[in-house]
């Protein structure tokens, strides 16, 4: 029985790079999720998320050579769906209220009452997230729900570390105190 232990990232992004389509296949398989849960947290709308994250891995693909380093590619990836969240937010018509679709739904297999408080908070979280300026969004969900350093968010958004953790700042006092009522 042999394992076969999952190519790295810069290994794949290389042979993708030198037109590999199946390394760039488990790529897009690796982070499609991440980019996906980003985009619909950012866009509070599944299918303006399908759309930025098929547009952001297409065109990763054509511009694959044209990444500087290969163990950038997950950075370059954060950024460009970073990019084009904040440009579909931007080209948007102002809307009065926004219909928030979320992410995950609430595990079935909780209790009836405790699935409804559940999904209540998430739905009271969402429309916090939808509050916060774009910026605020997009540093909080790359800090809060993708694990990435003040540096990685900063190249991403293209602000200076401090800009990052201000926005950080404000967006995580506002949520706490939208979200008071749930502690």
């Amino acid at each position: 029985m042999t394992t076969t232990t999952p190519l790295d990232d810069v290994t794949l992004v290389g042979r993708a790079r030198d037109g590999d389509v199946r390394a760039y296949e488990q790529l897009v398989l690796r982070y499609q999720g991440p980019m996906f849960r980003l985009a619909v947290k950012m866009l509070a709308n599944r299918g303006d998320a399908e759309d930025v994250v098929q547009e952001v891995f297409l065109n990763a693909w054509r511009k694959l050579g044209q990444l500087g380093e290969d163990a950038a590619f997950v950075g370059w990836l954060y950024r460009a769906t970073t990019n084009r969240c904040l440009n579909a937010i931007r080209a948007r018509k102002p809307q009065a209220d926004v219909d928030l679709d979320t992410a995950e739904s609430p595990r079935a297999d909780l209790q009836p009452e405790r699935a409804v408080q559940v999904s209540s908070q998430l739905a009271a979280l969402n429309s916090a997230l939808a509050q916060l300026t774009p910026e605020q969004r997009a540093c909080w969900l790359l800090r809060e729900v993708h694990g990435r350093s003040y540096e990685e968010i900063g190249e991403t958004v293209g602000a200076n570390a401090t800009a990052v953790r201000g926005r950080i700042a404000r967006a995580r006092a506002q949520l706490a105190e939208v979200m008071k009522p749930w502690r």
